[in-house]
């Protein structure tokens, strides 16, 4: 077992506790979060001086493992620009966790990440979502599939249409394709509802959890009408989804609010390098979530290297977001929009003992990383 004391505890879900302390498991499980607990018989102790403690930080959307640091085009393995529907694809096959990525983010206080295919496929395949320590990423799954990634906007409009010209070359032309594929799906379950057996079909198959609320469609969509036509499609065919970016989301906060979809904002850091993230700001965040949303915060790894994430928590409550719901951004509120809230996300009994000894508040203090992270109970990072 493991009990870290003299911690300053954040534990999300509840009142902050000062020096309080954390019972693990043997199992990698949290057993208490309290002002004192005794440390049982041959328990591993850490004191964590009065330092932060919190629970490991959630990123909704990044491409880590699938974008390898450092290697140029070999390590590219996260978008197949062939052509525009791959439903097919698992990022589970691209993974790669010796990439140093990881070593980072753990350092950086991220201890879980949903990651996969990017931007340039109007369907692109499925999202998994990961532990970040580890040497095998079957491993490591904490959810696979998690979500079905699509895209909306420039993306698929500059590899497909300007690139290669053909389909899609205009927004509805994205929509067009999205939808025939989602209509193919229904006929194809429904046909094997009937019993009619047609021809097995990967992408069809691949796209079933869609169309039975399994999974959500995952909506690459920056700017606000391309936000809006996600929204239309998922409601056109009853899907659950997620709106991944949602950079223009501030100038139709109040439409969205009607919806209720989750929203994951970023990356807000760096420069405006294409047409559809004119309007992105670190306030979005901020008027999202005052407007009533789940606002969860992504860096879009390797956009934004995944370490920096509470950074860009920080940053977002400079520009607005309250700073207890920019702590909620980047562990619960994500945790609760994947899908994943009863294992991480927050510091409870009975949850994983993913864990972060802090040596400053990352979202008050530049420099602030991890002292020491805990994944499952086992310790990943320790600064030296």
């Amino acid at each position: 077992m493991l009990l870290i004391k003299n911690a300053n505890i954040n534990p999300i879900s509840a009142a902050p506790i000062a020096c309080g302390s954390i019972l693990v498991t043997d199992s990698g499980k949290i057993a208490a979060v309290a002002q004192t607990l005794e440390a049982p018989a041959g328990c591993q102790v850490i004191d964590a001086e009065g330092r932060l403690v919190t629970p490991g930080c959630v990123e909704a959307h990044c491409h880590i493992g699938l974008h390898n640091e450092g290697v140029g085009w070999e390590g590219m393995d996260y978008n197949e620009i062939i052509e525009p529907l791959t439903p097919q694809l698992r990022a589970i096959d691209s993974i790669n966790p010796q990439d140093e990525a990881f070593g980072l983010a753990l350092r950086g206080g991220v201890t879980t990440a949903c990651t996969g295919p990017g931007s340039a496929n109007v369907v692109g395949g499925t999202f998994v979502t990961i532990k970040l320590a580890g040497k095998r990423v079957d491993d490591m799954v904490l959810q696979n599939p998690a979500a079905m990634k699509c895209a909306f906007g420039e993306n698929p409009k500059r590899c497909y249409g300007a690139n290669m010209k053909k389909s899609p070359m205009t927004r509805m032309g994205t929509a067009g394709l999205l939808r025939e594929l989602l209509f193919k799906t229904l006929r194809y379950r429904d046909d094997k509802l009937a019993g009619k057996n047609p021809a097995f079909d990967m992408k069809l198959e691949a796209m079933l959890p869609v169309v039975e609320k399994e999974i959500p469609l995952k909506a690459h969509a920056h700017r606000a009408d391309d936000i809006l036509t996600a929204i239309r499609i998922a409601r056109e065919f009853d899907l659950k989804l997620t709106l991944d970016h949602c950079t223009g989301g501030a100038i139709i906060a109040g439409e969205l609010a009607k919806e209720n979809y989750p929203a994951f904002v970023g990356p807000s850091l760096g420069g405006k390098t294409k047409v559809e993230i004119q309007t992105k700001s670190f306030s979005t965040a901020g008027i999202l979530s005052k407007a009533g949303l789940n606002v969860s915060i992504i860096t879009d790894a390797p956009v934004v290297p995944l370490q920096y994430l509470p950074m860009c928590a920080g940053l977002a409550a400079c520009a607005g977001l309250d700073m207890a719901e920019a702590w909620r951004a980047i562990t619960i509120n994500p945790a609760t929009a994947l899908g994943i809230s009863d294992r991480v996300g927050s510091l409870e009994p009975g949850k994983d003992a993913d864990i972060v000894i802090w040596t400053a508040d990352p979202l008050h203090t530049i420099g602030g990383e991890a002292y020491i992270t805990i994944v499952d109970g086992r310790i990943v990072y320790r600064a030296q």
